[in-house]
């Protein structure tokens, strides 16, 4: 089953391109098929996976003006089972052309129908704003993940961010759960990161929010976009690329717990039901 990951943040600077790459990245080498949708015209999704924003063709923003279908789009990259529909400059305007549009919510949702069905994980790459192309984002997805750095006015962003999400799903009718909360840029050598961790599961440790990962501060994960390449392609063993592995083996096993969770339910269901149907039949 397809699950549609926007991964947002109002604020800059706390990981969250970083997160797309190589999250996805280490869901394609453990077997997932994988889309990367850059819905962000800086286009940093796009030049990490080393491709040229300056000559592709097709973008995203093609495909939500519906000049193309997003399969024209939708490239692979030089990962085995990660696709990307890339980005530039050119998204930058959408946000004013798609406001203007009758039910514009939606467009981005009605854009990806036809390519969510071919992956086992979507993630969106969005801009640090909460504009129409998050609006948008966040109807097109299943759920949210949001990158947190490990600094106080970061820490101070997030009970905002949560109520934006709840404003969204309360006005459009489209309910978009948090996945998880992820620390990013780590330092263990400081108590402001420490603090700040702290804080964070004290805060969301009961509600199973936070990810167990914690992404580290590290040089290797700043350094590999300048390649072109994930930081699981520049350097395998890396305390980023091992950190982001790391999570991706959390999120398939929040997933399959999840679905045990939900046949249970499901097998419960069912017997309850065939229970009624036997008391019926004796009563007749």
């Amino acid at each position: 089953m397809s699950e549609v990951i926007a991964v947002m943040n109002q604020k800059g600077g706390c990981g969250k391109t970083t997160t797309v790459v190589n999250t996805a990245t280490s869901l394609a080498v453990m077997g997932k098929s994988v889309l990367v949708v850059d819905m962000d015209p800086q286009a940093n999704a796009t030049t990490s996976f080393g491709i040229d924003k300056t000559k592709i063709e097709n973008t995203i923003y093609d495909a939500i003006i519906g000049d193309i279908n997003v399969k024209k789009a939708t490239i692979p990259t030089f990962i085995k089972n990660l696709f990307i529909i890339p980005s530039n400059i050119s998204l930058s305007g959408a946000g004013m052309e798609l406001s203007s549009r009758e039910n514009y919510h939606i467009i981005l949702k009605e854009t990806l129908k036809d390519v969510v069905p071919l992956f086992d994980y979507i993630f969106i790459d969005l801009p640090p704003s909460l504009g129409v192309i998050t609006v948008n984002a966040l109807v097109a997805s299943d759920s949210v993940l949001i990158p947190i750095q490990a600094e106080y006015y970061a820490l101070e962003g997030v009970a905002d961010l949560i109520n934006t999400i709840k404003l969204v799903e309360q006005r459009l009718r489209s309910p978009t759960p948090i996945k998880g909360i992820l620390l990013t840029l780590y330092d263990k050598r400081t108590r402001l990161s420490k603090d700040v961790y702290k804080e964070l599961k004290s805060y969301f440790g009961e509600s199973n929010l936070l990810f167990k990962t914690v992404i580290p501060r590290n040089i290797r994960l700043a350094e590999a976009p300048s390649y072109g390449k994930p930081c699981l392609v520049y350097d395998p063993e890396s305390t980023g690329t091992k950190a982001y592995l790391k999570l991706a083996k959390e999120i398939i096993q929040r997933d399959e717990n999840v679905n045990l969770s939900d046949a249970k339910t499901n097998i419960k269901a069912k017997a309850e039901l065939n229970r009624n149907s036997n008391k019926t039949g004796r009563g007749r």
